[in-house]
């Protein structure tokens, strides 16, 4: 098949030459599939494998060939009509978590159908299988839990890590998604329960980056937790003990680390989850050098919000530069962005990257970072340590610092006060104010706070959906800084360059592949609605992949012509295929 003017094997039609073994592609579509790798006397077995099982839709022809008579209703239905089915069912739950329930359900049934239903009614579905649903799914993880999913590598298997990663059916795995659940969301440490987080991220890396399911593999380290509740509740699934630290931590890290690379390679992408903010950072600095990683708190954080303050330009005038930022929040997320902005500056007007750090301020639980308090600050918080006497309320240091964007990581609900947002109004005609912690209940203020308080004229984006809000006969539509645009593109640029490493360049390339119209921006939109997200992502990637290219780190060669035809020759297509 030829592809962007190269070409490309169906067998292993994502770059890299990983052999696509279910044809899961769109590369592979028109090719009838063999669902069986065993003789088999009776399609039972096939009706209860989630990635070839398809219910009612199973044809005659099917039926007969794969020994399904009398297992199947006679009834013949079409995926659409399934999928009409399955979203009626679902409008039927009032409470969001039977929604995530039905919808983990339906993945562990069919798992075509399950993405088919997430990719054609993403705005709808993303807030059940992600932010902020998943977040009470991890909360209740032990009383929901019934079928394991992914990988679980605790403290009982240190020494046999390599064995337990053989004991998963799929070789060619691509992606890998591992948290330690110390930092799930705003919800803090939630043990093994924190398996909700790597699950979710990676049906997102499927449905709407176009990674097959097949190469994906979520990951739960357990090192156990420091959550009181959990370890005296009967029904929690980890280990029940205190959270290992130090030398323990850092040999079973390793262990897991060096396992990984060992049994899939050099270009196994490894995304950091929802760790706490001194093993995040020191995890990436560690491994960044040697395995191809990607933590999505610090780096795909801080790519999602630059994306936002570049389309946010456009209605506030000017050149990043030219702005002033306040964070509250100098964790992961916080000094993430807040370098990623430096760095975009630099790369813009030429000037010393410390320089640039002067127009950024950060704000943490003891206030904003300033000079006197060096001594006593984290390694990551210390760059953005300024001159200035000492502040301890957000309000004062908005008043004093005079920010034009106010940007919230703090995982702390309701900081921007009515006090907080009519400050950034008196000082700015368009304050753009962005609540990012997850989930709503954690966001920093709501929509309808931030538009009523600033009288209309803020421009709002937030990490968990908002709904519309109306104010003075204007429609407000808010805009999500989710990092569900980025990490699915740039990941699935990573895999068709075959890159090797990851480079900051390709988070500020993930940035620059902005899709915001005029359209989007009369609404106040600073981001895309997500119905185009495999459009966006396919953009990503290859800018992404252009990168890896230009700096390279990229190991499939020759380099495809068109970039963007052939990360869409390589996105994963739900539609089911034909068994004969």
């Amino acid at each position: 098949m030829m592809n962007g003017g190269d070409f490309v094997d169906n067998k292993s039609a994502v770059a890299g030459g990983v052999e696509d073994v279910y044809g899961e592609d769109v590369a592979t579509m028109e090719q009838p599939v063999t669902p069986w790798t065993v003789s088999v006397a009776s399609g039972y077995t096939l009706i209860r494998d989630p990635r070839h099982n398809k219910g009612l839709a199973f044809t005659e022809k099917e039926r007969d060939a794969h020994y399904l008579r009398g297992l199947l209703p006679p009834a013949v239905l079409s995926q659409e009509l399934q999928e009409k089915r399955m979203m009626h069912n679902l409008r039927q739950y009032e409470v969001p978590l039977q929604r995530y329930m039905a919808m983990m359900d339906l993945q562990e049934r069919n798992e075509r159908l399950f993405y088919k239903l997430l990719i054609d009614n993403v705005e709808e579905l993303l807030p059940v299988v992600y932010t902020p649903t998943v977040g009470e799914a991890c909360q209740k993880y032990g009383s929901i839990f019934r079928r394991p999913q992914g990988l679980y590598i605790s403290l009982k298997e240190k020494g046999k890590i390599l064995e337990v990663l053989k004991n998963w059916p799929e070789r060619s795995v691509q992606v890998i998604v591992v948290t330690d659940g110390e930092r799930i969301l705003g919800l803090g440490d939630l043990g093994c329960q924190g398996m909700g987080i790597p699950v979710g991220k990676l049906s997102l890396y499927t449905a709407l980056g176009g990674v097959r399911p097949s190469a994906c593999l979520p990951i739960t380290i357990d090192v156990g937790t420091n959550n009181e509740k959990l370890l005296n509740d009967e029904f929690y699934t980890g280990l029940r003990q205190r959270r290992a630290t130090g030398q323990e931590y850092d040999e079973l890290l390793h262990e897991f680390m060096s396992a990984v690379k060992q049994n899939y390679g050099e270009k196994v992408l490894i995304q950091f989850e929802d760790f706490a903010n001194h093993n995040a950072f020191e995890l990436l600095a560690r491994y960044s050098s040697s395995h191809l990683v990607f933590n999505d708190d610090i780096q795909g954080t801080a790519s999602v919000v630059l994306a936002g303050l570049i389309a946010a330009l456009k209605l506030l005038g000017g050149t990043l530069a030219d702005h002033r930022f306040l964070f509250l929040g100098a964790g992961e997320a916080g000094t993430g962005i807040a370098e990623l902005i430096a760095l975009e500056m630099s790369k813009r007007t030429g000037n010393p990257i410390e320089e640039n750090r002067k127009k950024i301020w950060l704000v943490d639980s003891k206030g904003l970072i300033v000079e006197s308090r060096k001594q006593s600050l984290q390694h990551f918080k210390k760059p953005w340590a300024h001159e200035h006497e000492p502040v301890t309320k957000l309000v004062d240091a908005v008043k004093a610092i005079k920010p034009t964007v106010l940007i919230g990581t703090s995982g702390v609900g309701k900081q921007f006060t009515k006090e907080v947002v009519e400050a950034m109004a008196s000082i700015n005609e368009k304050p753009l104010i962005m609540a990012l912690s997850n989930p709503t209940s954690q966001a920093e203020c709501t929509a309808e706070e931030a538009y009523t308080w600033s009288e209309g004229r803020a421009i709002f984006a937030s990490g968990s959906p908002f709904d519309p809000f109306e104010y003075n006969g204007k429609v407000f539509v808010p805009g999500q800084a989710n990092n569900a645009y980025i990490f699915p593109g740039f990941g699935l640029g990573l895999i068709t360059s075959g890159a090797i490493r990851v480079h900051d360049d390709m988070l500020l390339a993930a940035s620059l592949a902005s899709q915001v119209t005029e359209e989007h921006f009369e609404k106040g939109l600073i981001y895309p609605p997500f119905t185009s997200i495999r459009k966006i992502s396919a953009n990503i990637a290859a800018k992404v992949a252009a990168k890896a290219y230009e700096l390279g780190l990229a190991s499939h060669l020759p380099q495809p012509k068109d970039l963007v035809k052939y990360a869409e020759s390589c996105m994963y297509n739900p539609g089911y295929r034909s068994y004969l």
